[in-house]
């Protein structure tokens, strides 16, 4: 397993990028931070493989962290996470040992492609004592192999789509189709089409909630609790 520490200063996208992490198999999330000394100390404890790490922190900024992080001594990899993508800024998270960068906001997939590019970065060098260039050339395209959008089908907006998984992420419960319109601000009949696209999608599934008389009530939530964080 790979363990990862997450590290966000917003609790609620800590948590989300957490329940991201948790759906790929060989990852484990180990911890969560929300300050660069929080992410420090918990580097300095050990079993840190991989930093999931945003640039925006209360104390200091995801590059200054990782430059300390170097002059430590600590060669955990980092996988910078920022809504900021500006020249200067990438360029210093090479030069710093950044391995990958993923720009906000992103989605499951895009989290995916990344870290499963790094799980066969790792898996490779483990393998081998000694690499030939081809190999090597191989084990870097690997890693910077450019993360393909996923377009939602012809009549849905990604965003929309990105917004109700959110919301029934964060519910943390089944909700119905007009309780996801009440808190997205889309339509009842657009909730339902959604939800149902994610039901199709294996990322939702349907709850029937059995009340009074008549028809159960369809109600959806996160499907198999595949976003709950793995117990540690």
């Amino acid at each position: 397993m790979i363990d990862v520490l997450v590290v966000d200063d917003d609790f609620h996208v800590a948590e989300i990028n957490s329940r991201y992490v948790s759906r790929i198999q060989g990852f484990r999330v180990m911890g969560r931070a929300h300050t660069a000394a929080e992410a420090l100390r918990a580097v300095e404890r050990g079993s840190v493989d991989l930093m999931l790490l945003d640039h925006y922190l209360p104390d200091e900024d995801g590059l200054q962290l990782v430059r300390r992080l170097r002059r430590l001594g600590h060669e955990t990899d980092v996988i910078m996470i920022s809504a900021a993508h500006g020249a200067e800024q990438v360029s210093s998270a090479l030069r710093n040992g950044v391995l990958q960068y993923l720009v906000k906001p992103f989605t499951f997939a895009a989290l995916r492609a990344k870290l499963i590019s790094y799980a066969q970065m790792r898996d490779r060098l483990d393998r081998s004592d000694s690499l030939g260039q081809g190999e090597v050339d191989e084990i870097f395209g690997t890693l910077h192999t450019p993360v393909r959008a996923e377009l939602p089908p012809k009549g849905y907006s990604a965003a929309t789509t990105e917004h109700i998984r959110d919301v029934l992420l964060r519910a943390g419960k089944a909700l119905s189709a007009q309780e996801v319109a009440d808190l997205t601000g889309v339509s009842r009949s657009t909730a339902q089409r959604y939800l149902k696209h994610l039901q199709e999608c294996g990322t939702v599934q349907l709850a029937l909630k059995y009340g009074g008389a008549g028809r159960p009530e369809h109600h959806y939530e996160t499907a198999h609790g595949a976003l709950r964080p793995r117990p540690r």
